[in-house]
């Protein structure tokens, strides 16, 4: 079977469990910049408008345990203004209490999960391999509508997978972003050249490494351009 969209799936009375890109700047408990809540409006409207209920799973930050200060209700509350519609907040991402929430969801309803990286197993799955079966539960159906972070293999983008054979699908943002790619990675026209900015080396090592045998020239912005400049200017050592 072929790569899934959300309009292939059967929506009317299931619950879709979506990964989005929350990962919003927040100052002193106000969002400061709504751009990727907005981003997955499209996707979210279209499961509640074709009868389906919503679990919204996100992460925030980059916490080390349960942080109030990235908390993802500030993100729930904004969702609630955009879709003028009520938006539940579960105060946990798993655990018998959240799951019983998520049963008792009716078709229109949506509901956000807390910080999935207030726990270690989102990041590292091996630290927890039943974190992902535990968040599994929590819908029918799995739709990724996070580009943003579909090249990490967290659990809530790719660990997951695994339980929902033939039940996984892209949302919308996902399959426009892979849309526009895809020209680029087959029979880009050249000359060709790419642009890629970002804060952590480590997440971005692995497109830089592709982009670089596809490119005539690689440009290099954002706070990641500091370590590659350091690494032109620092001698190597002896």
């Amino acid at each position: 079977m072929g790569k899934l969209t959300l309009r292939d799936l059967p929506l009317h009375d299931q619950r879709v469990l979506m990964r989005v890109d929350f990962n919003v700047p927040i100052h002193q408990g106000t969002i400061t910049d709504d751009s990727r809540i907005r981003a997955a409006l499209p996707s979210i409207r279209y499961v509640l408008d074709h009868g389906g209920s919503l679990v919204l799973m996100s992460h925030l930050g980059r916490p080390k345990k349960k942080d109030p200060s990235l908390s993802l209700a500030p993100c729930a509350q904004r969702l609630e203004e955009l879709l003028k519609t009520p938006v539940i907040f579960a105060p946990d991402c798993r655990g018998p209490a959240i799951e019983e929430m998520t049963k008792k969801l009716r078709p229109g309803q949506t509901l956000v999960l807390e910080n999935l990286r207030f726990y270690e197993a989102e990041e590292d799955p091996e630290k927890n391999p039943s974190f992902a079966q535990e968040i599994a539960k929590l819908g029918d159906y799995y739709v990724n509508d996070a580009f943003g972070t579909a090249h990490r293999a967290h659990t809530s983008t790719a660990t997951i997978t695994r339980f929902f054979p033939n039940r996984a699908a892209m949302g919308f943002l996902m399959e426009k972003e892979i849309q526009a790619l895809s020209p680029l990675l087959t029979h880009p026209k050249h000359p060709f050249m790419a642009l890629i900015g970002d804060a952590k080396v480590s997440s971005k090592i692995g497109i830089l490494k592709r982009f670089s045998t596809l490119v005539d020239t690689l440009f290099i912005g954002g706070a990641m351009a500091f370590t590659f400049l350091k690494g032109l200017i620092t001698p190597p050592l002896r």
